[in-house]
């Protein structure tokens, strides 16, 4: 029986031919969920066009209709998304099923150091006051009220130590910048820096100017930094969150923001996306919010691509699969 894989039609017409190569000559076929074929599929590469806009918490039914064919198809074995989460409700059951999951996990890395660090720096220049300085046309020099600290020498705690975090460590050495790594596990870093596991977390916190998120969500990570955690920071530290929202207790930053104990934050991943038109983010001056776009770039598709491609060649010879996710 051929190799039955499910793709999205943008993707069979794009990709076949890199995919019939890739098989060197193994029987296959290519199916969209729309056919009944899609029931025998062994395989499924969710492409970034599958999602869409789709959140996790709000999908739309053209992205319903390639979950729901995964979900029916018994056959089932491998699942490549293009994403490094696999927090998605859909992924969490294939997996429970016994169905491979692996990850497209440092295919946007630079990218997303790179939107985590903008951020920092841009909170740390004080871009969003300066911004609605410029949209009032008013002069309005950061020398008429106390200086922004230097963020030369100050310490970021980057929690989470896979290729994004590792790559924001590099980008923020470069700039000046201290770093604490909280990670899985207490290993020390390579790099040598100070490290801990995420439940020892506290004792890096009172000396963070600027905590970084940038770890998966699983057990250990949800809610991982609460109201208590965040009181733990000195006064006038900054949060970026590039990991999921439910890492970050949303509540208890705004008050820390409204408090005046955090100085602001720059977030693109909320507790739940899309952000509610009446969440307090959306106008507090101190906050940057972007819509989950920290890892968009044009080279990602093709990233993802050679990764699937590459898993794919793996899977038909027999071999194990790159970057496999761990069991639900």
């Amino acid at each position: 029986m051929p190799l039955c894989i499910l793709v999205s039609e943008a993707a069979r017409a794009s990709h076949g031919g890199a995919i019939a190569h890739a098989l060197a000559g193994c029987p296959h076929t290519l199916v969209t969920p729309d056919e009944d074929a899609a029931l025998d599929a062994e395989i499924a590469f969710v492409s970034r066009d599958v999602t869409g806009l789709s959140t996790k918490h709000e999908v739309f039914p053209e992205t319903q209709r390639f979950y729901d064919a995964m979900a029916a198809s018994r056959r089932l074995r491998w699942v490549q998304v293009h994403s490094a989460g696999i927090d998605r409700a859909i992924y969490v059951q294939l997996q429970q099923r016994g169905v491979m999951l692996s990850t497209s996990a440092g295919s946007n890395a630079e990218v997303v150091a790179q939107t985590a660090v903008a951020g920092l720096l841009a909170l740390g220049r004080r871009f969003p006051e300066l911004i609605a300085a410029q949209r009032r046309g008013e002069w309005s020099p950061l020398i008429r009220r106390p200086l922004p600290p230097d963020i030369d020498g100050q310490t970021a705690t980057i929690v989470g130590w896979g290729e994004i975090g590792q790559a924001i460590g590099r980008i923020l050495t470069a700039v000046g910048l201290h770093i604490q790594v909280v990670r899985s596990s207490d290993a020390p870093t390579d790099q040598g820096f100070a490290s801990c596991a995420y439940e020892d977390i506290a004792r890096m916190l009172p000396r963070t100017d600027w905590l970084v998120l940038a770890c998966p969500l699983t057990s250990r990570t949800e809610q991982l930094i609460d109201g208590a955690a965040l009181r733990a920071l000195p006064r006038g530290a900054g949060v970026i969150n590039v990991a999921r929202g439910a890492v970050l207790d949303e509540d208890a930053l705004i008050a820390a923001l409204e408090s005046g104990h955090l100085s602001g934050a720059y977030l693109d991943v909320f507790t739940h996306e899309p952000l509610a038109p009446e969440s307090a983010l959306w106008a507090m001056p101190q906050v940057l919010a972007t819509p989950h776009s920290a890892g968009f770039s044009a080279g990602n598709a093709e990233r993802v691509v050679k990764i699937f491609l590459d898993n794919l060649r793996r899977y038909a010879q027999g071999q194990t699969l790159a970057r496999l996710a761990r069991a639900a």
